[in-house]
């Protein structure tokens, strides 16, 4: 099918294509002459390296290989955030090299080794690829039946491949392997390496020393000639590898529709493109040459022998890789040597092939068509070309920073057959390149390690090329030698290489080519040939450069046509319609004001005319292109030198060219200019030039829209244009910052943007994001002026208090949250590597002095006074100093940072501590009955040491970062006593009274899972090698506790079905429970089948009737209960809802109560744990498994019910176990309290009425003798968790919960004439305490981790009136309270109370370390210790709080989500062990807050409420390093110097300090102040801010002869700045408050003073800027909480004291109205050119011409009055002054 195409053009449209056809061949000019810049003779360092390791290997063969590279090769895709050493030395531009000797590569940079490489087998070829989505380039080395694929950082993977694999190849989406044929053998010569570099290079020859002796070669081609020929229909020829975990795939080519197998292994590949989808290939039975594009296409087409298992696999691919033949040539007898992608002179792509025997380089041009965002590529054969040559290289040397696509702008490099090297840009010839006629003793170079270059003699000719990277090359001449030269030498001169660079980007191909010739020819220009050129001499050949082009516009060349075109253009008819039509389209010209077709001079005809005008439209794009950089540099502060030369030559070509606007443009910058610069003729061209400043300022006013969009220059909104990016990113940041929306890949501004990834919410945040994106960064921002740099720093004020917590750690450091930035970085770094990446990262991201990254130290006296408070509690307290109690790595710099001088954590160690012998108070001479007391004393002090273990799992919650490679240590658990009163001697318990082993064994488990439980969570994978390493020969307690705390910190999922098997076949009771636990604690809330099954073993009374019988402990069976409750937590599984239903009221084996009623409450748990806060939902068996549980609470008899849900099987019944039930009446002692847990699991939060009224507290005499205490304090706890929102924490709350029988019985205890029975008051009494106890514990739960002020305030007061209830110890009247409860109830009773308030208090005020909490938690603790009732219950309750109330070293704290609160219900069940041999334990943060008025706000949402904290594998953690890092706002003092905060309230007076300081700083002799204890500038603005720029502008205040130089007003403006710098914490302000001071007293300076203090008038333009930002910020285009970040009554003083300045004195009006009439400038003095300048810039008066095309029209209207309504309309941008100024002149005229 073809299509026809229409063509309708004016003559503008034919000039037009005029500019871009083929007619543009310029006048011939000789080609430039220059000599090569020799570098040193060429060695590979390769061989220097092994020269200097020594001799090499014995079994090192002679024959080597070695290819250079660019490094952007082997850089990462995304190097922003990993700066290791690998990528730092990627960045290094010398030259890497890559040396292959055997089996060992090289790999160095210039002169040094960067890596070493050793295989187990010789190399047969390497090369770099790119795999999938690896950031990582990939070092690909081929073997005999193996592929090695190292990364960057070293790591390996070795991939086993065929025999018949031959050669590896390059594409962008992997690696292309080629293979012989099925039975054919390869045999390799003495070396067959073949290393492309990614189609930099071909196949790179042998050298077995420098002077390549030919009879030594043996290249990988020549490998090819001993391959036996042969065919197979079974296998691939050419296989792709996409992915290291994938298999290759065989590749199909496209032919006639169907996707056939490639099997022909004659086509061998010769080179292919890494970034270009292609490759060449060779046939040498057919003798042709073919060109192939890689394509992934979907498997809609047919595959041939699709069955053959052998080729594709079983099915048919989603998606496959074919190839598509694009080109073939025949006629070729042998490959050919060079093949590699060039550019031509139109900036197409072309393939080159070097074709020895033809001498000739073949270049295909290569098309390529986007259609759906996939690019289609093609080859033209019609419009390929060849020059002679024998060698050739790519090169980049005319456009070094120019981009075609993804490839750079590539020039060929030819040796012609005449052994003359010659420079091509794409077909046309450049320069001509000769060796220097002596070269003498080269130099060492800086890129590669060269060996000092002889002589050379003129008769020496280049016989070869070699080694081509970017614009150096080898050049092998005929006497064996070979040097490194370099064809392009970048200018010194910034402005020359920016403007030649802006040239090559914004010029058509067609006119650089054109400049080149000029550039490179044998003209005066010859700069690039000049080794010792200087920047001005440089800047000065380019400026002759373009006035040579100037000159050539003047000159008509008379060439006969080469072309149908030429010979078009200049027939006699086109000379009749250019007559004819010349005027019309100079009129239309005029009025469509179209840019590049102006025509200023008359007597226009003919070719001579056409030719002309071409040449005037080169130098109008020269002249866009160049003012576009001339802009961009308006915006770097540090670029003024360089902008005036540039004007001076933008008004050289404005003049030629005729455009009065631009040549008002510069002068207006540069006043100085008018004397030299004067307009000729009088032009007609209206073009206005592009204004940098005038866009942001309506950018700021007025938004963006689509008029500024098309104001833009073309080659500022090019892709990929490097010469004016920094211009680009101002204009995208300005755009993003008023409204701009992205549209595709481009803003709706017309620029493109990167855009770093994070969430957004506002413009502001979008721009930051777009700052990051760019790489913007403190430094860049302070390059800018400072008018301009305003509003981006307005926006980064703005997201500074609270960013998103998804942003880069890159964009912390630009807001200045370099506390986000650290714990950002945390989670990208390894713990190990955090400290050395961190600073490397943030010091690359900001300034050096800016930055505020200082390690966080403890100050010496913290120091000091920490230490001597360590040796005094070692001395008194222990007898091995140096003994690990699991607790030394708790003192961290954060907690320090917590607590400051204070030894709450010092002290808490103390109390927690097991490791060491305690203390035994006895008389000095013991007797035998002291022995004993001793011995009952020490049993007493050992039920608290078992005790311990369970709150310091609390206290180092996740402190520590163990290595995976060490052994994890587990403290001891000393039993042991010590005497103090006999120099510490040990007493140990006497084992003949009491079996040690047995007191020990569950507590050595807790004392395990405390040690795991210090790991911090997501530090890392554990590896199975690590669980595994730490597995002991024989099973103990010890490992079983380090498994379930690797459980909890959901570490087991690596563990595999072997390895549980392995551990529940050693059949260690302890190691069974750690293990199910752990791994359902792993795997939590996933119904895992396989975890399933382990544990359901364990439960007998679920085998089936045929499972053999197993005689399993109670104790596993109600592990295996809980497991199962956690492995299906949340999931209300219906079959394992009836399975522990069930199992609540079904009796266990054997007939302990106790271990009954502990199998029914772990069922009650479990079940409530599987339907988690779903009793709500709508299940169908839900009413029928809620009356269930209702009649295990209240007894009632069970009839025959049947259902289908939860009738007992068959199978249930044979196993022999009954219901918990005497008779047919359920036994509700044991299986109540399951039943009420599970219920308030079940209903937790959902507010049921139903529920809770079925639940009730018993209200008369009657039902209180059927329930028992504890029943109801279960009763209370499971409504109130039902009942979650109506929980409050007040007096009134808990009154609530007590019925009015209990309330009235115990309100008068003490009354002897209150008439009431005495079982009654006991009855009411043990109610009361256990109902007010079932309250608090309510309240700790809802209230866990909020430290809630009420909260806390409640239960301390219930808990010390418990307390004084117990034992009076406080004379507080509590009047509100019954008094007398001891004398109703057991002092037993009252304590498990008392206990269980305290550790409801500690779980709300966890993490927080509260004094008044701890002092009470200290008392118990030893209160309990003096009197002897201390039991294990009571201490484990003490231990356990005081470890809440520091959890994780009191830096984490509990969540309130469902899992959370069900977690503590466990905690916290009212029923204290009675020993150590019982165990329960676990705990569990929703969101972080940092506040207060000393740090910077930060809000952390961790994880949903019904989402557990550690999930296995997240990386999201804001904790995983286990430290949040914080900022400190200038201003405040740290809580270790200032505790109270006292000195922070100074900088509420820092400005009356300031005023005594000025003096003082100035005459401290004269001043009462000045004494000693006087505070100056530097000492006070020390102590608030660390910032190193206003530390040392303080300084600058305090010198006395700064003080003495600058004026009164300057030094009180200075500390005035210095002080709104402080307050607000904005340092970077300091810069911009005296930029802007500074300008108006310059301005100022010179309207006062006949010199000239400023050469231009750039000063008011950025500061109109900060005024426009100003304007934008009242107006609410910029929003803002807090106003403009600079004081609005400072920026409206600076405005107007600039309209007072600018004031019209009778001088200036003359001048202005002489710029009016005629155009013209001043002539008496630059000062009156600088005022003009100034208030045309000021009042943004447009150009001459535009005012009288204005003034025309209003003439036309004969308007008599005045014409300021009119002229506001015409001229929208000018001000009001300006315009009522036209109104004179247009009046007077």
């Amino acid at each position: 099918m073809r299509t026809y195409f229409s063509f309708h053009f004016s003559l503008t449209q034919l000039k037009l294509l005029i500019v871009s056809s083929t007619q543009l061949t310029p006048q011939k000019m000789s080609i430039g002459v220059r000599q090569l810049t020799v570098l040193g003779e060429f060695k590979p360092f390769g061989l220097i390296a092994e020269a200097l390791d020594g001799k090499p290997p014995d079994n090192s063969t002679d024959n080597y290989d070695y290819f250079l590279f660019d490094p952007e090769i082997a850089r990462q895709r995304d190097d922003n955030f990993c700066n290791d050493a690998s990528v730092a030395a990627l960045s290094d531009r010398r030259d890497h090299e890559l040396f292959i000797r055997g089996n060992r590569i090289i790999w160095s940079i210039g002169s040094r080794v960067f890596k070493r490489f050793t295989l187990p087998s010789p190399v047969i070829m390497a090369c770099w690829c790119r795999m999938g989505d690896i950031f990582e380039a990939l070092l690909c080395v081929l073997q005999i039946g193996s592929l090695t694929i190292y990364n960057t950082s070293g790591e390996v993977v070795s991939i086993p491949l065929p025999c018949s694999i031959i050669s590896i190849w390059s594409l962008p989406f992997g690696l292309l392997l080629q293979q012989v044929a099925e039975g054919n053998s390869v045999t390799h010569g003495p070396f067959s390496y073949s290393s492309p570099s990614l189609g930099s290079r071909d196949i790179i020859h042998n050298r077995t020393e420098i002077r390549h002796s030919t009879q030594h070669n043996f290249s990988f081609l020549t490998a090819y000639d001993h391959l036996i020929e042969g065919e197979s229909s079974s296998i691939s020829s050419h296989l792709i590898l996409k992915d290291l975990l994938e298999e290759p795939q065989s590749i199909c080519i496209e032919e006639r529709g169907k996707l056939n197998i490639m099997r022909d292994f004659d086509e061998r590949t010769i080179w292919t493109g890494d970034q270009i989808p292609l490759m060449a290939s060779y046939n040498k039975v057919k003798m042709q040459h073919s060109v192939w594009v890689a394509e992934v296409i979907n498997s809609s087409l047919e595959v041939e022998n699709a069955s053959l298992s052998a080729t594709v696999p079983a099915g048919v691919l989603p998606k496959c890789f074919c190839f598509r033949r694009i080109w073939q040539g025949k006629g070729a007898h042998t490959a050919a040597s060079k093949v590699f992608l060039a550019t031509d002179d139109d900036a197409a792509h072309v393939i080159c092939l070097l074709f020895l025997e033809q001498k000739k380089l073949l270049s295909l041009r290569l098309q390529t068509v986007e259609i759906n965002n996939e690019i289609l590529y093609d080859v033209k054969p019609d419009m390929s070309w060849s020059i002679p040559a024998i060698a050739a290289a790519p090169v980049i040397v005319t456009r070094p920073r120019v981009k075609v696509g993804l490839l750079p702008y590539t020039d060929i490099i030819v040796l012609a057959p005449e052994n003359i090297l010659l420079l091509y840009s794409g077909k046309q010839c450049l320069c001509r390149y000769l060796l220097p006629p002596c070269l003498g003793k080269g130099r060492p170079s800086h890129n590669l390690g060269f060996l000092e270059a002889a002589s050379i003699s003129h008769d020496l000719k280049i016989v070869g090329l070699a080694d081509a990277v970017e614009a150096h090359i080898n050049v092998k001449v005929n006497n064996w030698q070979m040097f490194r030269c370099a064809l392009r030498r970048s200018p010194s001169s910034s402005l020359a290489n920016d403007s030649i660079s802006a040239l090559a980007e914004g010029l058509s191909p067609s006119f650089y080519n054109h400049f080149l010739v000029f550039l490179w020819g044998d003209g005066d220009s010859g700069y690039l040939s000049e080794g010792n050129s200087t920047v001005d001499s440089e800047w000065n050949s380019f400026c002759d450069t373009i006035m040579q082009m100037c000159k050539k516009s003047s000159v008509v060349s008379q060439e006969i046509p080469k072309s149908s075109w030429e010979f078009l253009l200049n027939s006699k008819f086109h000379k009749n319609y250019f007559k004819i039509n010349s005027m019309i389209e100079l009129a239309s010209i005029t009025a469509l004001d179209k840019p590049g077709l102006d025509f200023t001079r008359s007597n226009i005809d003919g070719t001579k005319s056409s030719e002309k005008s071409i040449y005037s439209d080169l130098l109008m794009e020269s002249l866009d292109s160049l003012h576009a950089v001339y802009e961009s540099l308006k915006m770097d502060n540090l670029r003024g030198r360089d902008l005036e030369l540039l004007a001076i030559l933008l008004c050289n070509i404005a003049k030629f060219l005729g455009e009065e606007c631009y040549l008002d443009h510069y002068v207006r910058d540069f006043p100085v200019l008018c004397k030299t610069v004067r307009m000729g003729a009088k032009s007609l061209s209206r073009k206005t030039p592009f204004s940098l400043f005038r866009w942001l300022e309506n950018c700021l006013l007025h938004g963006c829209n689509p008029d500024n969009a098309n104001n833009l220059p073309l080659v500022i909104c090019k892709d990929g244009s490097s010469v004016v990016g920094w211009t680009r990113k101002i204009i995208s940041f300005y755009s993003l910052l008023c409204g701009a929306k992205l549209i595709g890949k481009k803003l709706s501004s017309g620029v493109s943007c990167n855009i770093a990834s994070g969430s957004f919410c506002s413009n502001e945040e979008l721009t930051v994001l777009a700052m990051v994106g760019e790489k913007f960064g403190l430094k860049e921002l302070d390059s800018l002026p400072s008018g301009v740099s305003l509003p981006l720093r307005h926006a980064l004020d703005k997201c500074r208090e609270s960013p998103p917590a998804d942003w880069p750690a890159a964009a912390y450091v630009l807001l200045g949250r370099e506390d986000l930035a650290l714990s950002c970085l945390a989670h990208l770094c390894k713990f190990k590597e955090l400290e050395t990446q961190t600073n490397m990262n943030l010091v690359s991201m900001s300034t050096p002095y800016m930055l505020h990254l200082h390690p966080v130290t403890i100050p010496s006296t913290v120091s000091d006074t920490i230490g001597l408070e360590s040796t005094r509690l070692e001395d008194t307290d222990s007898i091995d100093g140096s003994m690990a109690d699991g607790m030394e790595n708790i003192f961290s710099c954060c907690n320090q940072l917590r607590y400051g001088r204070d030894l709450r954590l010092n002290e808490v160690r103390r109390l927690l501590c097991s490791a060491r012998p305690v203390a035994i108070q006895t008389s000095v001479n013991p007797s035998a009955s002291d022995q004993e007391l001793q011995q009952a004393q020490l049993w007493q002090l050992a039920q608290r040491t078992t005790a311990l273990p369970l709150g310091r799992g609390a206290f180092t919650l996740a402190t520590i970062y163990t290595l995976l490679t060490e052994a994890f240590t587990v403290p001891k658990l000393v039993l042991a006593g010590r005497l103090p009163a006999q120099q510490n001697a040990t007493v140990n318990l006497d084992p003949n009274i009491r079996n040690i082993q047995e007191l020990k064994s569950w507590p050595e488990f807790h004392n395990a899972v405390a040690a795991g439980l210090r790991l911090a969570p997501l530090q890392g994978k554990v590896s199975r090698t690590w669980i595994v390493y730490n597995k002991p020969e024989e099973p103990n307690v010890v490992h079983a506790g380090l498994l379930l705390a690797l459980g909890l910190h959901g570490f087991l999922r690596v563990l595999t079905i072997t390895d549980i098997y392995q551990y529940f076949s050693q059949e260690h009771e302890s190691t069974t429970v750690g293990l199910m636990l752990g791994l359902a604690a792993s795997y939590r809330g996933t119904m895992q089948p396989a975890i399933s099954k382990c544990l359901y073993v364990h439960i007998p009374a679920q085998h089936p009737s045929s499972f053999p019988e197993l005689e399993l402990p109670t104790l596993l069976q109600t592990a295996a209960l809980m497991s199962v409750g956690l492995l299906f937590e949340g999931s209300a599984h219906p079959q394992t809802m009836q399975t522990l239903l069930g199992e609540i009221g079904r009796r266990s084996g054997g007939d302990n109560v106790l271990e009954r009623e502990g199998y029914s409450v772990s069922a009650g748990f479990s079940l409530g744990l599987v339907a988690l806060g779903r009793g709500e939902d709508a299940f169908g068996f839900m009413d029928t498994l809620v009356d269930r549980l209702f009649q295990y609470i209240c007894g009632k008899e069970i009839r025959n019910e049947r259902s289908l849900l939860l009738a007992a099987s068959m199978d249930e019944h044979s196993r022999g176990t009954g219901q918990m039930m005497d008779g047919t009446t359920v036994n509700v002692d044991v299986a109540a309290p399951g039943a009420i847990i599970a219920l308030a699991l079940m209903f937790l939060k959902s507010e049921s009425e139903v529920i809770v009224s079925r639940l009730t507290i018993p209200q008369t005499r009657f039902d209180f003798q059927y329930v028992r205490p504890d029943f109801i304090m279960l009763r209370v706890i499971a409504r109130n968790l039902i009942m979650w929102g109506r929980i409050h924490p007040s007096k009134d709350w808990i009154q609530s919960q007590i019925p009015e029988i209990v309330k009235n019985g115990v309100k008068d205890l003490r009354d002897d004439t209150v008439d009431i029975d005495e079982m009654d008051l006991e009855t009411f009494v043990q109610a009361y305490v256990n109902i007010v106890a079932g309250a608090c514990i309510s309240l700790g739960l809802r209230f866990a981790g909020t430290k809630d002020a009420s909260a806390q305030e409640l239960l301390y007061e219930y808990a010390v009136y418990f307390l004084n209830e117990i034992k009076p110890v406080s004379t507080t009247s509590w009047n509100t309270f019954p008094k007398g409860l001891s004398q109703y109830v057991d002092r037993g009773t009252l304590e498990i109370c008392l206990h269980l308030i305290v550790l409801s208090l500690s779980v709300v005020m966890a993490g927080s370390g509260h004094l008044q909490t701890f002092r009470l938690l200290r008392f118990l603790r030893n209160q309990s210790s003096v009197d002897g009732h201390a039991n294990y219950g009571i201490q484990m309750v003490v231990s356990l709080a005081i470890g809440f109330l520091f959890l994780g070293g009191g830096m984490k704290t509990f969540s309130t989500s469902n899992s959370s609160i069900a977690a503590l219900l466990i905690t916290l069940y009212p029923r204290l062990p009675t020993g150590p041999n019982d165990n329960r334990c676990h705990l569990q943060l929703k969101t972080v807050k940092v506040c207060g008025p000393r740090y910077w706000p930060q809000v952390i949402e961790l994880v949903p409420d019904d989402e557990p904290w550690w999930s296995f594998g997240d990386r999201n953690d804001p904790f995983n390093s286990g430290v949040l890092h914080v900022k400190r706002k200038v201003g405040a003092c740290s809580y270790v110097d200032d505790p109270i905060g006292c000195q922070s309230l100074l900088s509420r007076a820092m400005h009356k300090m300031f005023g005594l300081t000025s003096l003082r700083a100035g005459n401290p002799s004269n001043n009462s102040n000045s004494g000693p204890g006087a505070v100056t500038v530097e000492q006070l603005v020390s102590t608030f801010s660390s910032d190193p720029s206003l530390i040392a502008f303080a300084q600058l205040c305090c010198d006395l002869s700064w003080n003495g130089r600058s004026h009164v007003d300057f030094q009180e403006f200075c500390l005035q700045v210095l002080f709104e710098c402080i307050s607000k914490d904005r340092p970077s302000l300091l810069q911009i408050y005296l930029s802007l001071y500074t300008t108006i007293g310059s301005l100022a300076e010179q309207v006062s003073s006949s010199n000239i203090v400023v050469s231009d008038s750039l000063s008011l333009s950025n500061l109109k800027l900060a005024l426009s930002y100003n304007e934008a910020v009242l107006r609410g285009r910029l929003t803002t909480a807090r106003g403009s970040i600079v004081q609005s009554i400072f920026l409206g003083s600076l405005r107007k004291r600039v309209e007072e300045l600018l004031n019209c004195s009778e001088a200036l009006k003359t001048d202005l109205c002489n710029y009016l009439n005629f155009g013209s400038w001043p002539n008496d003095g630059v000062k009156n050119s600088a005022l003009l300048s100034w208030y045309l810039q000021w009042f943004s008066v447009p150009a001459t011409p535009t005012i009288k095309a204005t003034m025309d029209k209003i003439k036309l209207k004969n308007i008599s009055l005045s014409a300021v309504p009119l002229l506001c309309l015409l001229l929208p941008g000018t001000h009001i002054n300006a315009i009522e100024e036209i109104n004179q002149f247009l009046l007077s005229s």
